[in-house]
C-alpha cells in the first residue's frame, strides 16, 4: 500500500490547491491511500474572524468542521474508484495567543473525522502539556503524531520507550513519519525520520510495541509533490517489518 496520510487544500491557510486537485495528483502519483488533512483553524476560523466576532468557538467550529468534512467526503466519492480518500484534520496545539494560530477550541467535536494528527506535543506551549494520552482521549477518533521526533520527546520526559510506544499501540495512536522535502519547508528535511530508517535500535522498540506509524509527505502544492519519495518510504517501512496505519 502506497500511504500519504498529511495534505493540505486551500482550506488550510498555508495551502494553495482545491481538495480535487490534491487527490488528482495522488492518483496519478499512484498513491492508493490519501489522507486530506488540513489545519483545524484553517477550516474553523475561515468565517468566524469575518461573521461571528464573539461567538462561541466550539459551536462555530462544528458548522466549519462539518462543512469541510462533507467537502472532503464528496471528494472521497468522487475519486473511490481510483483512491481511497481519508477525511483527516491537524490540530494546532499551541497556546500562544496568536489569533492566527489557535489549538482546536475545547468541546469541539471531531469525532466524526476519520483521523487527527497532534502537532506541538513537545512545545513548551503545547495544551497537552506533554501528557498525550490525556489530550487524545476525549476526541473521538483515530490520532497519529505529527512531525514529532518522538525519541527526543520520550528522553527529554523520561519515560521508557518501548513502554510508551506499547502504551500508544494499545490506545490505536500512530506515529508519522514526515517525509517533507518541497519549497513550504524550505527543502528541509527532518532529521528524526533520517535518523529512524538508519537506526535499527528504534526500528526494533517501534516493530516490537506494535506501534503503527504512518507516512506523510506534508504537501501544500501539488507542483511540489514528490509521489516516487513517499512510496519509497512506504516500501522502506514495509521491508522492515513496521505496520502501516490503516494498512
Amino acid at each position: 500500500m502506497y500511504q500519504d496520510l498529511h495534505s493540505h487544500t486551500y482550506y488550510s491557510f498555508c495551502g494553495k490547491d482545491r481538495p480535487e486537485d490534491i487527490a488528482e495528483t495522488a492518483i496519478r502519483g499512484s498513491i492508493t491511500l490519501l489522507g486530506i488533512t488540513d489545519h483545524n483553524y484553517g477550516i474553523g476560523q475561515q468565517r468566524i474572524d469575518v461573521y461571528n466576532h464573539g461567538a462561541d468557538l466550539a459551536q462555530e467550529y462544528y458548522r466549519t468542521l462539518r462543512r469541510y468534512f462533507d467537502h472532503i467526503n464528496l471528494i472521497k466519492e468522487k475519486y473511490r474508484n481510483e483512491i481511497t480518500i481519508l477525511r483527516g484534520i491537524e490540530l494546532c496545539t499551541l497556546d500562544t495567543h496568536d489569533s492566527r494560530v489557535l489549538p482546536l477550541p475545547k468541546g469541539a467535536d471531531i469525532s466524526f473525522f476519520d483521523y487527527c494528527l497532534i502537532e506541538n506535543l513537545d512545545h513548551p506551549d503545547s495544551v497537552t502539556k506533554g501528557d498525550l494520552f490525556a489530550y487524545t482521549e476525549p476526541l473521538g477518533c483515530k490520532a497519529g503524531i505529527a512531525h514529532t521526533d518522538l525519541f527526543a520527546f520520550l528522553k527529554a520526559n523520561h519515560h521508557d520507550p518501548m513502554t510508551y510506544f506499547t502504551k500508544m499501540k494499545e490506545r490505536g495512536l500512530f506515529w508519522e513519519m514526515n517525509v517533507n522535502s518541497d519549497s513550504t519547508h524550505g527543502y528541509r528535511e527532518h532529521e528524526y525520520v533520517k535518523r529512524f530508517f538508519e537506526d535499527a535500535e528504534q526500528q526494533d522498540i517501534v516493530r516490537r510495541s506494535g506501534v503503527e506509524i504512518s507516512i506523510g509527505f506534508d504537501g501544500h502544492k501539488v507542483e511540489d509533490y514528490l509521489p516516487d519519495r513517499v512510496k519509497d518510504y512506504c516500501d522502506r517501512a514495509e521491508s522492515l517489518g513496521l505496520r502501516l496505519a490503516f494498512s
